[in-house]
């Protein structure tokens, strides 16, 4: 009986297989704008009590702003250190699906006063597809 085999190199050409260099890059971008998001916006430019104060502002418990800073952190660590991947970007997807639901009524684009929900949106993806792709289960 001949076997069917699939040539699943990123080229499609045989040689080396660049996927996983795909997978880490994205991987890394993630574990990056998680820390940004959390250090440079949440904590040095809004600072904690106004973080605190915006997620008041929109209905959230203050005090909630604290946890989901130090998810984004601890996450985004763990995710430039490539530990627990798939179930970090898992863990995570509850904050960028709050953070659409936040930017919803801004409209789509970046541009849009406070901010579309295209980006988070983009995130969300993003997650799902470094969760699927990621080899260490």
């Amino acid at each position: 009986m001949n076997a069917i085999t699939l040539n699943t190199t990123a080229t499609g050409r045989s040689g080396t297989n660049t996927t996983p260099y795909g997978v880490a890059l994205l991987r890394i971008a993630l574990g990056v704008m998680y820390l940004t998001h959390s250090l440079v916006l949440k904590v040095y430019t809004y600072g904690m009590d106004g973080t605190a104060k915006f997620f008041e502002s929109i209905g959230l418990p203050g005090p909630l702003a604290y946890v989901v800073v130090a998810l984004e952190v601890v996450g985004g660590i763990l995710l430039l250190a490539n530990v627990k991947v798939r179930w970090v970007a898992a863990a995570l997807l509850p904050i960028l699906l709050g953070a659409t639901w936040t930017h919803a009524g801004n409209g789509w684009v970046f541009s849009a006063p406070n901010g579309g929900w295209e980006y988070p949106v983009f995130l969300i993806v993003a997650s799902v597809a470094v969760m699927l792709a990621d080899e260490k289960r």
